[in-house]
């Protein structure tokens, strides 16, 4: 397996991440309003992580970005939780343990910033992403938290950290 670097991202990096997650929402078939897909974020991701609290990261592999996720405070939340945002990965990075690691670095930066839980919402079909979010403690929630805009995600998921 060719080896995995996950790094916080840099501004060089908004193209490729912005490439790299509308390719997998196309893929998935995925809504394009109401999801990551309509975000105005989505281009400058480097500057709208560049605020307190909030990091995204990138997956490398032989120097190429193939995977993407971060972590902010929940939008419309009072409470001490973040959401997971944005975890994306192509195909050819899927199956090898790279979701597993960002979900670890991910979570572990939510714990420096002081957060109480973790917070994410996905699709229905997403069975893989789900597979991975159980395993590393989330459980499904029967209502969406704070306002994300993602009205077409209708699975939501928290977890303590």
């Amino acid at each position: 397996m060719k080896a995995i670097t996950i790094r916080e991202i840099t501004l060089q990096d908004n193209v490729e991440v912005a490439k790299v997650i509308r390719e997998v929402l196309i893929e998935m078939g995925v809504p394009k309003v109401g999801t990551a897909y309509a975000d105005k974020a989505l281009d400058q991701m480097f500057e709208n992580y560049n605020v307190p609290k909030a990091t995204y990261f990138v997956a490398e592999m032989a120097g190429k970005i193939v995977g993407c996720s971060g972590i902010a405070q929940l939008e419309g939340s009072k409470e001490n939780v973040c959401e997971l945002q944005k975890m994306y990965f192509l195909e050819s990075a899927r199956g090898r343990g790279i979701g597993a690691k960002m979900m670890e670095v991910c979570l572990e930066r939510a714990k420096e910033y002081g957060f109480e839980k973790c917070y994410l919402e996905t699709m229905p079909y997403m069975k893989a992403a789900q597979k991975l979010y159980v395993k590393t403690g989330f459980q499904y929630i029967d209502a969406p938290m704070g306002n994300t805009g993602h009205f077409s995600c209708p699975v939501w998921m928290i977890k303590s950290i």
